[in-house]
């Protein structure tokens, strides 16, 4: 249990790091990137292609793993066709993405410059997520 949460740790970690050097946790740089009509920065561009390498690698070594080595099996949607909740969130996700720059992962890493409107932004997140849970409920093992 240990390992398994310091490898969670360690991941999150890394993952941080990797949108601070990227300058990803700067919503002004992303804004930029979706502004393709004015002043547009490709960097997110870069930054999404080089995550495909690691991640490519992940899953050429799920394929060859019965389990990953903290867990007890894989947690892959059994579902790989796109309903409305996948899209709805999508759709959702990339809205407030669009208007303010910023998604989960950035937003937290976004906390240590200290900026009130991260703070307002990942307490407006953190309200949706218990909303979501108070209203819909956690999901089933049999449906994650």
């Amino acid at each position: 249990m240990l390992a398994r949460i310091l490898a969670a740790v360690l991941c999150g970690l890394l993952f941080g790091m990797g949108l601070v050097v990227s300058d990803m946790i700067n919503p002004a740089r992303v804004l930029a990137f979706l502004d393709i009509a004015g002043n547009w920065d490709p960097l997110l561009a870069f930054v999404m292609g080089g995550a495909l390498l690691p991640s490519s690698i992940a899953y050429w070594i799920r394929k060859r793993q019965a389990a990953p080595a903290f867990d007890d099996r894989f947690h892959v949607p059994a579902n790989g066709r796109p309903d409305v909740a996948l899209v709805g969130g999508a759709v959702l996700f990339g809205l407030g993405w669009g208007l303010v720059g910023l998604c989960p992962g950035p937003a937290i890493a976004a906390l240590t410059t200290g900026r009130w409107q991260v703070g307002l932004f990942v307490a407006a997140m953190l309200a949706g997520m218990i909303f979501h849970r108070l209203t819909f409920g956690r999901p089933s093992p049999a449906t994650q």
